[in-house]
């Protein structure tokens, strides 16, 4: 099989690619990225001179671009976006060119060549958000409602994606997950961030009351439930991909990860809330389990452990990644409560 990755530097699509190429040898991987701030090849490193792996710089808005790498392709594994919701407030452009234009334009040209798979990666945060103490959680027949730039262009993609399976019968599947975590997350998202500021002996900032809630996924069981998706999934279906079966608060995840590295509490400080912060999300993700068999492999404590080690372990990459304009935008978005 020939897959085409799109954004397969960056976080999630790199850990995809590295976990594809050790289960799935046999495969030829093309990795399409414009190698944006957050994408990076040093993570694929180890794969770089793999006669089945091939990288193309390009971005997804250029139908010319698109054209030369989908040719011959059998599934295409759509992970590019715009992806960390304070940049979407501070400038929503980018992201509606990224997630929105950028995904019609791969459709297009994924119907041109006849693709055998079209899967979208996609988010929980289209859903909007859920209230402290809600039973409820989210699941595929839940409205799309979502609060933010980001998860608005998101819900946009998701829209369209679904559309050319309606309109044009495209072969598509869509996975909606919650909050990933683990090796290679660029230093912006809540967990890396709080890692890597207490190893610098810096406090980790937290939004508001601390009280917001997430669905954490490790990054290697999400990789699985993509992969039992392309597998097993039906054409046309969604899935929702979550971690968690209760709800862990974004003050205790910080608590944990402060234990994790011999820190106090002293080292978590309170900043001023964004805007439009969605509450709580939660994800049901009862169907995959049901209908593919997928579910997490280990707890939330186990993967947390695990991620904090890795970023010890790994202090010469991050430590690159949070330089230049990286520090820029930090001091901008964090601004003391």
């Amino acid at each position: 099989m020939r897959l085409l990755v799109t954004g397969g530097a960056g976080f999630i699509g790199s850990n995809f690619i590295l976990y594809w190429v050790k289960n799935h040898p046999e495969d030829q991987i093309v990795n399409f990225d414009a190698l944006t701030y957050a994408g990076n090849l040093e993570n694929l490193s180890s794969i770089e001179n793999n006669p089945n792996y091939k990288f193309v710089k390009g971005n997804i808005v250029q139908s010319n671009e698109v054209d030369a790498v989908m040719a011959g392709v059998d599934t295409v594994v759509h992970f590019a976006a715009e992806s960390h919701v304070d940049r979407s407030i501070l400038g929503p452009q980018p992201f509606v060119l990224s997630n929105v234009l950028g995904t019609q334009v791969l459709l297009d040209v994924a119907r041109k060549y006849s693709v055998k798979k079209f899967h979208h990666i996609s988010t929980d945060e289209v859903f909007g958000e859920l209230e402290l103490g809600d039973p409820n959680k989210f699941n595929e027949r839940t409205n799309y409602n979502p609060r933010s730039p980001y998860a608005a262009s998101k819900a946009g993609s998701d829209h369209l994606v679904r559309s050319c399976f309606h309109t044009y019968n495209l072969p598509i599947t869509i996975t909606n997950c919650s909050n990933n975590f683990g090796p290679y997350q660029f230093p912006e998202k809540i967990i890396p961030l709080a890692i890597t500021n207490l190893l610098e002996g810096k406090k980790i900032p937290i939004y508001g009351d601390g009280l917001y809630v997430r669905d954490w996924l490790y990054v290697e069981d999400h990789v699985r439930a993509i992969e039992a998706v392309l597998e097993r999934g039906k054409v046309g279906e969604t899935y929702l991909v979550g971690g968690l079966t209760e709800d862990i608060p974004n003050i205790e995840v910080a608590r944990k990860i402060v234990r994790l590295l011999g820190k106090s509490d002293d080292d978590i400080e309170f900043v001023k809330d964004r805007p439009g912060h969605d509450r709580r999300y939660a994800v049901d993700w009862s169907k995959i389990k049901n209908d593919l068999g997928w579910e997490p492999q280990h707890d939330f404590d186990a993967w947390l452990e695990k991620t904090v080690e890795w970023y010890k372990k790994n202090q010469s990459w991050w430590r690159h990644v949070k330089g230049g304009e990286y520090q820029k935008y930090y001091e901008k978005q964090y601004q003391k409560s």
